[in-house]
């Protein structure tokens, strides 16, 4: 791996958690709904703060945690199959899965309204996300045509991406350097050193070789490492791109892969009750991976940085986000049963027979007169959104009016 140098701009490593922290609540103050997907921890407090028995206790199973809009989106997996899954398990826990439904109807809520859609679309959202999330729950699949076209568009444009496609994006080009700038900062010694130390080691090498069907014995070579300023909850933690080149030599030009190295830290999201769980937060992460979204969880390692728990796994060209910044009417309600259905799989391939059957009955209860959603989800959401809007003003006061 190269030697970095600082550039002009990019902070010392001793100023680089109070830069970070500054560019959080600055990405936060960017819209109502990027504050509710960056302050995950409102939404707990919430949770814990709400009276017992407001919300019913589902099957306890492994949960997303933080199961917003954007961490959902297009996966491929080992074999280059591409479906839409869960994408995001940093908060993943055995839990209960109402908390999942909750944090999804509280995401597509403030995508609503930040597309100016009225109050009643947002209650036929709700209906047709409960629509879509016990549909899945009794394993129908939805159809093609009933994908919304944001969906449609995504998937699209996953199957035909390729490197250059993910390089461009993330790299700015296609050379086998990380371009140091406003997203990539030049990792401290210690770090470049932890980083070498891991990418030699027999496990991560057969990890990345396997990905790609390539022989266990091809050559990784570490090209670069940086530290990467992303995301809005991982800021200031660890974060590491790791450009790799496998299966070079004998004449042979080494294929490209980018490595995302993150912290995992312990999850804020209520557990279940009498359950076991992995203890180190790494693993904790990989194992709800590969209960939920089985492609990203055949994708992914636990390991230790500088004696902290992280997760490494390889960006794929086809791992996109499901944007849905303007929706119409129609569109919306489409988005909200699909999304939820995706959700109900994930819940729902844990549980037997038996199981699906208690839950989707205690689901089935308590509907409104005129909403076709349980009561409980839909008064949780009001709250919710009440809540989140008053806190993301008051972020917005505190936070972007000192940057201007």
């Amino acid at each position: 791996m190269k030697a970095k140098t600082k550039k002009l701009g990019m902070p010392q490593l001793e100023e680089r958690q109070a830069v970070l922290s500054e560019c959080r609540h600055l990405k936060m103050a960017g819209s109502a709904h990027a504050y509710v997907r960056g302050n995950t921890l409102k939404f707990y407090e919430w949770l814990e703060a709400a009276a017992s028995g407001v919300v019913p206790d589902g099957p306890p199973v492994w949960i997303c945690g933080d199961c917003h809009v954007g961490n959902l989106g297009p996966l491929a997996n080992a074999e280059g199959r591409i479906d839409i899954q869960i994408r995001d398990f940093d908060q993943t826990v055995i839990g209960n899965p109402a908390h999942d439904l909750i944090r999804l109807g509280l995401s597509l809520a403030t995508a609503a309204r930040g597309s100016d859609l009225p109050g009643v679309t947002t209650a036929k959202m709700i209906e047709a996300m409960m629509e879509g999330y016990e549909q899945a729950l009794e394993g129908e699949v939805v159809d093609q045509d009933e994908k919304p076209e944001s969906v449609r568009i995504v998937m699209k444009r996953a199957v035909g991406r390729t490197w250059k496609n993910l390089a461009r994006e993330r790299l700015e080009d296609t050379s086998p350097t990380i371009p140091l700038g406003s997203t990539f900062w030049p990792p401290s010694e210690e770090e470049a050193q932890e980083i070498r130390q891991l990418f030699a080691k027999d496990l991560v090498s057969r990890l990345v070789t396997s990905l790609h069907s390539r022989d266990d014995d091809a050559e990784v070579e570490l090209l670069d490492a940086a530290y990467w300023v992303k995301g809005c909850s991982s800021l200031g933690r660890l974060r590491f791109a790791v450009l790799l080149g496998v299966g070079g030599g004998s004449g042979r030009e080494a294929d490209l892969c980018l490595m995302d190295v993150k912290e995992a830290v312990r999850a804020g999201a209520p557990r279940a009750p009498n359950v076991e769980m992995p203890q180190d937060d790494a693993e904790r992460v990989v194992e709800g991976a590969r209960h939920m979204s089985p492609s990203l969880g055949d994708r992914v390692l636990p390991a230790h940085v500088l004696g902290r728990a992280v997760f490494i796994r390889e960006l794929r060209p086809q791992d996109l986000k499901v944007e849905i910044d303007r929706l119409s009417r129609e569109e919306a309600m489409k988005v909200a049963k699909f999304l939820a259905a995706v959700v109900g799989r994930a819940h729902g391939r844990q549980m037997d027979a038996s199981t699906r059957q208690i839950w989707h009955g205690e689901l089935s209860r308590d509907r409104q007169k005129n909403l076709d959603a349980p009561s409980w989800l839909w008064s949780s959401i009001v709250e919710l959104v009440s809540s989140h809007e008053a806190a993301y003003l008051e972020h917005c006061r505190r936070y972007a009016m000192t940057a201007h």
